[in-house]
């Protein structure tokens, strides 16, 4: 069970920045105990493994402080947080190997895991992903660019906050990711009523 909420809360903030999550399972695995890695994803902690997540994650908070860049880099990331979260829902529940990734079929694994847990990663991901990148274009048309950046730190410390509460105190995922979609889902109507708002303005009333 705790597996599961682990892998559950990494691929949720995987959804907000892909790298995060990663850079928290490779650093906690290397320098703790607290989660060690089975097998096939002890890559995640090889020094130039996290050399190359910290470079990409400086890139990944430079751009999402942008305006327009923000939501560029939103498109290309549709393919990367999804990947991510499947990787990290893997890390996380610890029963995974390399294996898993290479089996065919869908079936079990060569150690009893199932395509289920990646699937579940990279749709948990993905939702999130969905959900922040929808909301970020209207946020940036309303605040004439100012809000995205500071909406960027906040989705950066949820990302980086949730990450070690899946690792760290794994029961907490249960307050943390619902908060979060909770958030996303206010964010996301939020844009459909400001896109509705100019089209029913442009309706003429019948007196």
């Amino acid at each position: 069970m705790l597996e599961i909420l682990t892998g559950t809360g990494l691929a949720s903030a995987a959804g907000l920045n892909a790298y995060i999550p990663l850079l928290t399972v490779g650093l906690v695995a290397r320098f703790t105990d607290l989660l060690p890695l089975g097998p096939g994803w002890q890559w995640l902690e090889h020094p130039a493994v996290l050399a190359i997540l910290g470079v990409l994650l400086a890139l990944e908070v430079a751009a999402d402080k942008i305006p327009a860049v923000d939501s560029v880099n939103d498109v290309v990331q549709t393919f990367v947080r999804p990947t991510s979260g499947g990787l990290t829902f893997g890390a996380g529940a610890s029963s995974f190997t390399a294996a898993d990734l290479t089996a065919l079929g869908g079936g079990e694994g060569a150690d009893g895991a199932s395509w289920w847990r990646i699937a579940a990663g990279v749709l948990i991901a993905l939702a999130f992903h969905l959900l922040k990148a929808g909301a970020r274009p209207v946020l940036n048309a309303v605040t004439f660019g100012a809000g995205g950046p500071v909406v960027s730190v906040f989705e950066d410390a949820a990302a980086v906050l949730t990450s070690l509460a899946a690792v760290i105190v794994p029961i907490l995922v249960l307050i943390a990711v619902p908060l979060l979609a909770a958030v996303g889902v206010w964010a996301w109507r939020r844009r459909r009523r400001r896109r509705r708002a100019p089209e029913e303005a442009a309706v003429p009333r019948v007196p």
